[in-house]
């Protein structure tokens, strides 16, 4: 099996490398791994202690940063390294200033995971979520470095459970502990006989919960849609946008709104502004809102988790697609929550949803009954605002819990 392994990872490896010719993600991938023993030998000094943390992409980088921050405290004399697997998440967190050093985590062999675990001084790997990678783990436990996977999320049809899969639970026995964020994922681990599992817990409730405690300074946006309803739109889609629209139009002129796209080409911000009249970018803001705007159309990234803050209702866009984005960063404000159908494979979504703080409309008449419904019932908007802000608040701590175990 170990061959099949080994041959279809240089498989894959083929196949990016030709891919790479026209294609830039591929092109990334590729190009980024050249050089990466060079470049992580001279990243550390000869007798520098090393935490590593792996993360396949930007998400998995998102759900374990409150892991990598919290490790700085907890484990003082020790450097980070931080590897990711995909573009979507190097290119992006590249210069993130929690590591030390950042890199492409290099292609899974034998000879680079000796290369790179015997040249720097590891005390810990953290594996964040979904990342199991033979090699590497196997080297790790050879060597007795304690490693660990963070915020674990199993069901019953990976192949570890299958009766088929005992050679991939080889993998699963590298680690030292195993934190998930269920008792459903304990309770399949335990069924195939591994004991090292911790319930801690989801980080991302961590995560969103410090960034709402976080200071927040923005005149303009202080004084926008005082005494009245605003809606926040966040991580919206075309067709988010199109039912959107529609609310926008029949709703009163005193509902204000906050619409942040997924897409933030000139064309896509240009259209989005001929859609809703009467927008300005948040770009274009000063210390003030003009005088008689009701939409501000956030033009930049990394504001949005901020901006919620000034919402009474949210939208979370994507459940018109394969999937809504992060509903936490709004719950935690205390915002009942409303996205299109695509919303299933999100625990978090459908938890919130069975407790009413969230609510899956399938078309634009459902979106406009549902604001109505919580913007013209205050006791009713109370009480969900505050399930939803509950949700959140009565989850956190995962982080101490992992650290806890990993010193």
């Amino acid at each position: 099996m170990r061959l099949l392994y080994d041959i279809g990872i240089r498989i894959y490896w083929l196949i990016a490398k030709v891919i790479s010719l026209w294609n830039r993600k591929a092109k990334l991938w590729v190009d980024g791994r050249k050089g990466w023993y060079e470049e992580l030998s001279s990243a550390f000094e000869q007798g520098d202690r090393v935490t590593w943390f792996h993360c396949a992409s930007l998400g998995e980088f998102e759900q374990g940063r409150p892991v990598i921050e919290a490790s700085r405290d907890r484990f003082p004399g020790s450097k980070i390294l931080l590897t990711f697997f995909s573009p979507s998440g190097y290119e992006k967190r590249k210069n993130f200033e929690g590591a030390d050093h950042v890199m492409y985590l290099p292609l899974d062999t034998r000879k680079n995971a000796r290369m790179m675990i015997e040249s720097i001084s590891l005390e810990r790997a953290i594996f964040i979520k979904y990342e199991f990678w033979y090699h590497f783990l196997q080297k790790l436990k050879k060597q007795n470095i304690p490693t660990y996977l963070a915020s674990g999320n199993f069901r019953s049809g990976q192949i570890f459970f299958k009766w088929y899969g005992s050679w991939y639970r080889n993998f699963l026995k590298c680690f030292t502990h195993i934190f998930v964020q269920s008792e459903n994922s304990k309770e399949l681990l335990k069924g195939i006989a591994y004991r090292e599992v911790t319930v801690a817990g989801d980080t991302r409730f961590d995560r969103v919960y410090k960034l709402s405690q976080s200071p927040y300074g923005h005149d303009a946006m202080e004084g926008f849609g005082l005494g009245s309803a605003v809606v926040v739109a966040g991580s919206t889609w075309e067709k988010d946008e199109q039912i959107l629209a529609r609310a926008y139009r029949e709703l009163p002129e005193e509902v204000c709104w906050i619409i942040a796209p997924h897409e933030l080409s000139a064309g896509h911000l240009s259209n989005l502004q001929k859609r809703f009249p009467g927008s300005v970018l948040f770009t274009e803001l000063k210390n003030k809102v003009p005088s008689g705007t009701r939409v501000i159309i956030v033009d930049t990234i990394g504001q949005l988790s901020y901006l919620y803050r000034f919402g009474t209702l949210a939208y979370i866009g994507g459940g018109f697609g394969k999937g809504i984005h992060n509903i936490l960063e709004a719950a935690t404000y205390g915002l009942p929550v409303i996205f299109g159908p695509a919303y299933h494979k999100f625990r978090e979504a459908v938890e919130l949803t069975e407790l009413g703080g969230a609510f899956p409309i399938g078309d634009e008449g459902e979106l406009l009954f549902t604001i109505r419904q919580q913007l013209e019932n205050s006791k009713l908007l109370k009480t969900t605002s505050q399930i939803a802000e509950s949700f959140v608040h009565e989850r956190i701590g995962a982080t101490s819990v992992m650290l806890e175990k990993c010193e």
